[in-house]
């Protein structure tokens, strides 16, 4: 305690010099909270010499969420003076065992765990833990999350890392001389170790938004704060427009906290710009279930075990500058067979119908022919160009695009 006063004194004496009057202006603001607080949690640690009533003690620990709690220590100082104080002692969940503590923690939904954060460091450091966090994120988060979407945070983690270090550059060096005070300092007062720099650079903002770093509350609160935008793909896009009926499309989406939707950014092509689409819900999102871009030809490795009946997904644009959509359809027969299920051959041909159901007989979206053994893609500037293909082999991927099917057949 006399440490953070001589500090205290020293460093008056030099802000009253006018080189330093401006380089110490806001350490010593800084240092006069932290000295409040050291004084707050000695009176604290005072009384369990018996020397300060109950009042100080609530005030200090109410005052310091993320100073060390000292109601473990008075439990020990209890127990050593032969149970005297126990009647009065208040009980404490860091009085559990770990394990209970644990399976306490478990069972907590995310606003609670942000909350038991907020109790004192320990509960803080806890609460941050990836083990409980792991199943919230896939809970939430794991039918729209895909391998591009957690390239994309750790893209977005750099670039916010990045943009701090350049905003505590910008400060003109007297963040650097700051910094090499607190240095100093804290060879003589501990408390002055407590003053980190901001990743942000200290700008103290009113939308701070979440502390970003490679944890998983890290990622799972900056989804939810809507600020960071990842890759996913939007069934039916722009509201179920008629021209993407049964299609699922390469999107950047952002939660909105408010509505439980998400909002879309559309890439741009050919001479449309970026757009944006509100509300959309999440049975209409999903994970990109191939690592493939929307400007690239994806890989068919089914086209050998296509057979009659099968449901696949296959890629399609309007023109060379269009990104791929995805869109079901279903392997049909040869105009040579009679649709017999014991004498069809059409799995032994180097053809493969694939059929649209959800258009009109004879409209020229109806239908498509790919070669089996040499399929690249085919098509033309009239009726677009098919990309790969990929066969549907989960049921609740099939089951979702029957609930996406339109009402009415299109034309």
């Amino acid at each position: 305690m006399l440490a953070l006063v001589a500090t205290f004194v020293l460093a008056c004496l030099v802000f009253l010099s006018k080189p330093c009057a401006r380089e110490m202006r806001l350490f010593l603001s800084t240092l006069c909270q932290e000295l409040a607080l050291a004084l707050l949690g000695f009176l604290a640690g005072f009384r369990l010499l018996g020397g300060v009533g109950a009042a100080a003690t609530d005030a200090a620990e109410t005052t310091m969420p993320l100073m060390p709690s000292f109601k473990r220590k008075r439990a020990a100082a209890v127990v050593e003076s032969g149970g005297a104080e126990e009647a009065a002692g208040e009980p404490s969940v860091l009085d559990l065992p770990e394990l209970a503590i644990e399976c306490i923690l478990a069972r907590l939904p995310p606003s609670e765990l942000r909350n038991m954060a907020g109790v004192c460091r320990s509960m803080r450091e806890r609460c941050r833990s990836d083990h409980l966090w792991e199943r919230h994120m896939s809970e939430k988060w794991g039918g729209v999350l895909g391998h591009a979407a957690r390239e994309e945070w750790r893209t977005y983690l750099a670039s916010a890392t990045d943009t701090g270090a350049a905003a505590a550059c910008s400060l003109g060096g007297g963040s650097g001389r700051h910094r090499r005070w607190l240095a100093a300092l804290s060879c003589v007062c501990p408390v002055v170790s407590w003053m980190r720099p901001r990743a942000d650079g200290g700008g103290g903002g009113k939308s701070a938004g979440p502390v970003l770093d490679d944890s998983i509350v890290s990622w799972y609160l900056s989804m939810e704060s809507g600020k960071f935008w990842f890759p996913a793909q939007v069934y039916n896009r722009e509201h179920g427009h008629v021209g993407f009926m049964m299609s699922c499309y390469d999107a950047e989406l952002s939660y909105d906290f408010h509505s439980d939707t998400f909002r879309a950014r559309y890439p741009p092509h050919g001479r449309r710009t970026v757009v944006l689409e509100d509300g959309v819900h999440w049975d209409r999102v999903r994970a990109p279930p191939v690592d493939t871009h929307a400007h690239d030809l994806h890989v068919s490795d089914c086209l050998h075990e296509l057979r009659p009946g099968d449901n696949i997904e296959i890629q399609w644009r309007r023109n060379k500058e269009f990104p791929y959509g995805w869109w079901y359809g279903v392997v049909g027969h040869l105009e040579s067979c009679d649709g017999s299920e014991h004498f069809c051959r059409c799995y032994l041909s180097d053809t493969v119908v694939l059929e649209f159901n959800q258009y009109t007989p004879g409209s020229r979206w109806r239908q498509a022919l790919v070669n089996r053994k040499d399929h690249r893609e085919e098509g033309n500037e009239g009726d677009g160009f098919y990309g790969g293909i990929r066969k549907l082999r989960s049921k609740d991927e099939i089951s979702k695009w029957k609930q996406l099917w339109p009402t009415d057949i299109l034309e």
